[in-house]
């Protein structure tokens, strides 16, 4: 059996191991700590903006508690990009609201802004009440539209929750993923641009803000002498050794994106004179991803063959591949959930392929995976 080709591995740098070691040797093998603090400087100064972060155990943490300081309660709507991972939309349903479906559009694969107009303007006559949040997604790190999802919320004064999770380094009109929102989540899981084993963030805009989410995600507790709470929180606080992971690997995090990228450039001149394969890309020099996954588009017509087909031969080839995202309004668990959908996000779950790219991987990794996929096609 040829050796195992991943989707996406974690990737050490080399320093983990010193923060960690560190960590131990001072005793802080808790939940906060030198690290949390360290890592959090290092994503503030990274993203620029005068933004403030706060380490969290999970990216859904983040999202969560970015939902909990926008003041979402039972009974409140909050649309939602349908095309994402579920960590995405259950956040909303921890608050007791709903979420409210927005398709893709085509070229970036996110949240549609004529679809999102639509749907504040329909809330509002159905409910009588506009949604309470709105959260784009920069899906496989391809940024949204962002000025316009956010020239429409400011219009209808509704803030924008901005899931970064998979675009940590991708930028659009040259400003970095997480910082256009009210808030912006991030993700450090195991499989995405740096890791902490698990973990995530929230980008915040000013320190007081910071300063409230710090407060939610450790139990809410206040300043007395013994436990007073007078709100309800949350353990959500990143240990002070997953931040020295994070610290070790904002060292490397330049060498990762520029090795996705890398990948992401290999595949498209691989695939260039292949009918029926189309690598997803920038949409135009606005964007400028940083290529977490890169992704295909099969067209069975044209190649001969299926997406549902190339990935069941490349994995008997022991080769990782995954389909794009399952729509969140074709999921069961939110088939009650109100939906604006034009069946872009379906077409392109049925089409679409994510390739490996891990940035561990070597050219002959993908060439490899390249020329199955080819050799498959008519």
């Amino acid at each position: 059996m040829k050796q195992r080709i991943y989707l996406s591995l974690a990737h050490m740098g080399g320093r983990e191991q010193d923060f960690i070691q560190e960590a131990f040797d001072t005793n802080w093998v808790v939940p906060l700590g030198p690290n949390v603090d360290g890592f959090e400087k290092d994503l503030s100064t990274y993203l620029g903006e005068d933004r403030h972060v706060v380490a969290l155990s999970a990216g859904t943490a983040a999202i969560h508690l970015g939902l909990v300081a926008l003041g979402v309660q039972s009974g409140d709507e909050v649309i939602c990009q349908s095309f994402t991972f579920a960590a995405t939309a259950n956040p909303i349903v921890y608050q007791g609201a709903v979420p409210v479906f927005v398709d893709s559009e085509p070229e970036t694969w996110n949240m549609s802004p004529g679809l999102l107009e639509e749907a504040i303007k329909d809330r509002i006559a159905r409910t009588g009440k506009k949604p309470k949040a709105i959260i784009p997604v920069h899906l496989y790190g391809m940024p949204a539209r962002m000025d316009e999802i956010g020239s429409i919320a400011a219009t209808y004064g509704i803030p924008v929750l901005e899931d970064a999770a998979e675009a940590l380094g991708s930028e659009y009109r040259g400003r970095k993923c997480g910082t256009f929102g009210e808030y912006g989540a991030l993700s450090f899981n195991g499989n995405k641009m740096i890791t902490t084993s698990g973990g995530g963030a929230l980008v915040c805009r000013t320190e007081e803000e910071a300063g409230a989410i710090k407060y939610y995600a450790t139990q809410a507790r206040e300043p007395a002498p013994h436990y007073q709470h007078t709100r309800i929180g949350y353990n959500y606080r990143m240990s002070n050794i997953c931040a020295g992971i994070g610290r070790g690997q904002m060292q490397v995090l330049e060498e990762h994106i520029h090795r996705r990228r890398s990948i992401h450039g290999l595949y498209t001149r691989l695939f260039e004179d292949q009918a029926g394969i189309r690598v997803m890309d920038n949409y135009s020099g606005d964007y400028d991803s940083n290529f977490w996954l890169s992704c295909i588009l099969i067209d069975e017509l044209q190649a001969g063959i299926s997406r549902e087909t190339v990935r069941r031969k490349l994995e008997a080839e022991n080769i990782e591949t995954r389909p794009l995202w399952k729509p969140m309004h074709l999921q069961p668990v939110f088939k009650e959930c109100p939906r604006y959908i034009d069946g872009t996000s379906e077409g392109l779950f049925d089409i679409g392929l994510c390739l490996p790219s891990g940035s561990s991987l070597g050219d002959d990794d993908i060439i490899r995976v390249a020329e199955l996929i080819k050799s498959m096609c008519r």
